[in-house]
């Protein structure tokens, strides 16, 4: 156990350094609250898998030193998707509706020195959204244990922030700075990677001249400036891959997104507004030398957390699948995990053509 956790933290971490997400929520006109993510990486497959943890399954906290951490029995069951290795959750929900979600944090996070004396009370970064899922049921009861535990970096690069939602539709961002907790509240309901979530709330403030629709003719001299086609008052939203960037396009995207009057109709809607952060694997690589992946962004999600569902595609296979946890007995399920595809490959149906 030991070594198949320490090589997979190694993995996870080199991972890390190179993931960009993208994360939105939409609320339905009937209160469902739903969301939405892309997981990026454009080194070669994740290895992705779903996880199911039962009510009293027993976890055990990974730390530089060793799989010598927190040890702790789920007190809630949960479903999450993993990266790298099954152990380390990127995105999840448990029974109480409670959902959570780690994004690459470089640069701009830092967590308290590793303290081996204290490697008991200790939980690894990639593996706090378990925690999280196991042991919680809504956002202040985090804000609460979280002062009983100490957050870790398997390796000194690799630093993630969280988002935490509720049924509610209540969504706050944790970060960890100068080994200090912050919550936020995020009121934009978008989340990316670094810089910082206060920072990235005030970038807003350079894109307030944007608008839905198209902008107005205008008159310069003898001469009239007209648009060139449609969408002209988001002319300047950055369309970049960077952060920022992304946070913009989320953040203006999902407060133009017309209301859906379901769920169902919110979660298809987060995977059309999730289609346009897909990143292109080319991208990120010299010339010749991308690996061979369909694509940078490797699976897109969207939870329902008012009826506790999963749902989520990949880049080798667009068919939206769902985990239901209302399917779920969590006090008799065994711990069960599986591949997000069953085959890395894209079904095509055949249109049966009228004669």
């Amino acid at each position: 156990m030991t070594k198949h956790l320490l090589l997979g933290a190694a993995a996870a971490c080199g991972a890390f350094q190179a993931i960009a997400c993208t994360g939105i929520s939409l609320t339905a006109a009937d209160g469902s609250y739903v969301q939405g993510r892309t997981i990026e990486w454009a080194q070669g497959p994740l290895s992705s898998r779903y996880v199911v943890l039962p009510r009293g399954h027993a976890l055990r906290s990974l730390t530089p030193s060793g799989a010598d951490g927190l040890a702790l029995r789920a007190r809630y069951g949960a479903v999450g998707l993993s990266v790298v290795a099954e152990e380390f959750i990127a995105e999840g929900i448990n029974e109480a509706g409670l959902s959570a979600g780690l994004f690459f944090f470089p640069r701009y996070g830092g967590y308290r020195p590793y303290d081996p004396a204290q490697k008991e009370r200790t939980v690894s970064d990639l593996q706090l959204v378990s925690w999280i899922l196991t042991q919680c049921a809504s956002i202040d009861e985090v804000k609460e244990r979280l002062a009983s535990i100490r957050v870790a970096g398997l390796e000194p690069a690799s630093v993630v922030h969280w988002r935490i939602g509720e049924p509610s539709g209540r969504q706050v961002v944790l970060e960890i700075v100068g080994g200090e907790a912050r919550f936020f509240e995020n009121p934009v309901g978008v989340l990316t990677n670094a810089p910082g979530f206060e920072w990235q709330l005030t970038n807003l403030d350079n894109y307030v001249n944007l608008r839905p629709g198209n902008a107005e003719p205008l008159t310069l001299g003898t001469h009239t400036l007209l648009p060139t086609g449609s969408s002209s008052g988001m002319l300047g939203l950055p369309g970049d891959a960077t952060p920022p960037s992304r946070f913009v396009r989320a953040a203006f995207y999902r407060a133009t997104a017309p209301q859906q009057a379901d769920t169902f109709g919110a979660v298809v809607q987060c995977f059309h507004l999730l289609n346009l952060f897909d990143i292109p694997i080319g991208i990120e690589h010299p010339a010749g030398e991308a690996p061979d992946i369909p694509s940078a962004t490797q699976w897109t999600s969207a939870i329902d957390l008012t009826h506790r569902r999963v749902y989520y595609r990949t880049a080798y296979d667009s068919t939206i699948r769902c985990i239901d946890l209302a399917r779920i007995d969590f006090a008799s399920t065994p711990y069960r995990s599986g591949p997000l595809d069953r085959e890395q490959r894209q079904p095509v149906v055949q249109v049966a053509l009228d004669r």
